[in-house]
């Protein structure tokens, strides 16, 4: 049997930064369906409604079969068994990431042992972007081109 090898990326992209479109972009050669997966955390307040995500992720995806972007609100691994993903995609940007994103990768492989976490390192550029900051600068009318796809565009919130 030939099965797909697919990925889901989660995360609350709230918004997308530069630093996850790399992620998905570098990682595409990897497997032949990535899904970028909005979840809902429960110990986060959305800053951009879930609409609006899906479709700036949409927006920076739309030249890429390959990706898939949905949300979920259950466990990761409940997720994933359902859309039969094997492999869940983790950007890394520093220790920090990679100790919390660890810990995470094991209690999920716990809950579904057929899961394997994939770390992919940022880029050097990307390593200092993070949704929060993107946020931040937007709250106070800052400029965030640099920080965003290039194809999309966040307007502040008044």
């Amino acid at each position: 049997m030939n099965s797909k090898h697919i990925a889901v990326f989660p995360g609350s992209f709230d918004p997308i930064t530069k630093g996850h479109e790399s992620v998905v972009l570098r990682a595409l050669p990897l497997f032949d369906e990535i899904i970028v997966a909005i979840g809902e955390n429960t110990a986060k307040k959305e800053f951009f409604p879930l609409q609006q995500r899906l479709e700036w992720i949409s927006k920076t995806f739309e030249n890429n079969p390959k990706v898939k972007v949905e949300s979920f609100s259950s466990l990761l691994v409940d997720f994933c068994k359902e859309k039969n993903a094997k492999y869940v995609l983790r950007g890394l940007r520093n220790s920090v990431d990679f100790q919390y994103e660890r810990n995470i990768a094991l209690i999920n492989q716990e809950l579904y042992h057929d899961i394997e976490t994939i770390f992919i390192l940022t880029k050097p550029e990307d390593t200092a972007i993070s949704s929060s900051f993107v946020r931040e600068i937007l709250s106070f009318g800052g400029d965030i081109k640099k920080f965003i796809p290039s194809n999309i565009e966040i307007k502040p919130i008044k």
